[in-house]
């Protein structure tokens, strides 16, 4: 069954905590681990990344709190066909671990083969764990679905748009940055099931640091401009007839 062993990067992928803070640089901002060095097998920060220089460097993001990788640079490394993506921002990417679900699918017509979570046709598993386990349970071999690591294809030069000259980090907003957030809008419509029919939907993407700011019209002026707007006048008075 040693044929079915996964390599360590990979299975250091699926088992990762990522968007979590690193506790190397607690005390700096936007230092949330959300890149992973495929040498090293584990998540680092963009406060790192300077120390991993010369490393094979994966980008990490979020779609609806989960970790989610870009397809086109999970195909660099392993062979990624059968796996529901889904577009984010004209990119596809592929959910690295199952989710929860609060409800079963079975009933449905097209399934995960690992997990039941309903899925569009042509496609068996919803994550790349999901396929991992299907085939490692098959006691296939995955060295018929690995991609020897090609280092230039993950070089550091990548995040060269994240500058660390300075005491915070200072991104480059012509490129998606590591610290960012996929958002699913249809997340709080419908159940697990119904929402996955919608694999390949646009979703918005928005950093991860957010400015807010204050609404025009609040604060105590406003307040007292509405309340005045908003005052019903009372009916004329008329004099008695005589």
């Amino acid at each position: 069954m040693e044929m079915a062993v996964k390599p360590a990067w990979l299975e250091g992928l699926m088992a990762e905590t990522f968007f979590g803070v690193c506790g190397i640089h607690e005390n700096r901002r936007k230092n949330e681990k959300n890149v992973f060095c495929l040498l090293c097998c584990l998540s680092i920060c963009p406060h790192c990344l300077s120390s991993h220089r010369s490393h094979p460097l994966l980008q990490v993001r979020r779609y609806v709190y989960h970790d989610v990788v870009r397809l086109g640079d999970l195909e660099k490394l392993i062979e990624c066909s059968y796996i529901q993506p889904y577009t984010i921002n004209g990119a596809k990417v592929i959910f690295l671990n199952q989710r929860p679900q609060s409800r079963s699918c079975k009933g449905s017509d097209n399934i995960c083969f690992t997990c039941d979570r309903i899925l569009q046709e042509p496609f068996h598993f919803c994550s790349l764990s999901c396929k991992v386990d299907h085939l490692v349970d098959q006691g296939e071999d995955l060295s018929t679905i690995l991609h020897r690591i090609d280092e230039s294809g993950f070089a550091f030069s990548q995040f060269e748009g994240l500058r660390m000259d300075g005491p915070e980090l200072i991104e480059d907003h012509d490129q998606i940055t590591p610290n960012s957030i996929l958002e699913d809008p249809l997340q709080y419509k419908g159940s697990s099931c119904s929402n996955e029919t919608i694999g390949n939907s646009e979703i918005s993407l928005r950093d991860t640091e957010v400015v807010r700011k204050k609404k025009k019209g609040s604060g105590f002026l406003g307040g007292i401009v509405l309340s005045l707007t908003n005052k019903r006048k009372g009916a004329p008075q008329r004099a008695p007839l005589s």
